[in-house]
């Protein structure tokens, strides 16, 4: 089965690794057909086993190579469609568009940060299919409140985030 693991917190902060490395560290972990995309940490891969094994066996083979805390999600190639396929927002050259993939219901713990944070002018936010779509303009993600509340520390193991055109290019490439 094709999957693609999203990774959290590459490339930010300090936590700086080559996508050849993670793929070897992947493929050493048993994975086939093995590639990233992008510098964001969104491996695609094949594997027999299902999404929680793998969970457990990168997460732990990451951190192990990496040193650090690992954080991944795993999404089977039709979730990866549905990411695509939900999205309920208009593509817009002023606005970001981010998908969330994490925990099963972490959609509601951040729709309800959502709703309680101060909002910029186009900034909106909605669940289709049990996904979280947050939009906002183009220079306001980090700054934005709710932005800064993505950034918790208490919150950085349930979900990760991806830009819409993100999804895009995984889907072609796990698609070809």
């Amino acid at each position: 089965m094709k999957y693609c693991a999203f990774l959290r917190g590459v490339n930010v902060k300090g936590t700086n690794m080559k996508m050849a490395e993670v793929c070897e560290v992947f493929s050493n972990a048993g994975m086939e057909n093995v590639s990233s995309v992008l510098a964001s940490g969104n491996i695609i891969f094949s594997s027999n086993q299902n999404a929680e094994a793998l969970k457990i066996i990168l997460e732990k083979a990451m951190s192990e190579h990496f040193n650090y805390e690992a954080f991944l999600f795993i999404k089977s190639k039709e979730e990866v469609e549905r990411f695509w396929n939900s999205n309920p927002f208009d593509k817009n050259e002023n606005l970001h568009i981010y998908a969330f993939v994490g925990h099963n219901e972490v959609e509601t713990v951040l729709m309800k940060e959502f709703e309680n944070a101060a909002k910029t002018e186009g900034e909106e936010a909605k669940i289709v299919n049990g996904i979280f779509y947050w939009q906002v303009p183009k220079g306001n993600t980090l700054d934005s409140t709710f932005g800064k509340i993505l950034g918790r520390k208490n919150l950085k193991d349930q979900f990760t985030s991806r830009n819409s055109n993100t999804f895009e290019k995984i889907l072609k490439k796990i698609n070809s």
